[in-house]
């Protein structure tokens, strides 16, 4: 029997590196919120635990989707940032805000964010991109 990862079905290859909801709750932190140390992930809304943000984090990086870098303030901790693969999963995490945001009448999205989701979606991966020093597609 072929695992997951095996059948070289795209949707299954991308959730075998990203598809549990923690691993993409981190990238949204990293990417939209701006955070990127381990504490910064533990203070998040949804409350993730220590044994499983250390895993998810190592699970990025693994994968190359996350880098991290010695603290140069405080030399025993770690700066987490997107590499270019992880900013590469910018359209599906903004095309899952806009899909969200139109159908979750609760959202927590900001409408302003909301609204420059109805642009064309170049010029919102193209700023985010930017501020990470990132290639431009």
């Amino acid at each position: 029997m072929l695992s997951t990862h095996e059948t070289h079905c795209p949707i299954a290859f991308a959730l075998n590196i990203f598809g549990d909801h923690w691993s993409l709750l981190i990238m949204r932190d990293i990417l939209f919120q701006k955070k990127k140390r381990y504490n910064e992930f533990l203070n998040s809304e949804e409350k993730i635990s220590t044994n499983i943000l250390a895993d998810r984090l190592q699970r990025l990086e693994a994968n190359r989707i996350i880098k991290k870098k010695r603290d140069t303030i405080d030399g025993k901790s770690f700066i987490y940032s997107p590499t270019d693969k992880g900013l590469d999963l910018l359209p599906v995490l903004l095309s899952i805000v806009r899909w969200s945001g139109k159908h979750d009448a609760k959202t927590g999205a900001p409408a302003s964010f909301l609204r420059q989701l109805e642009k064309p979606m170049n010029d919102i991966e193209r700023k985010i991109r930017s501020e990470f020093g990132a290639r431009q597609v």
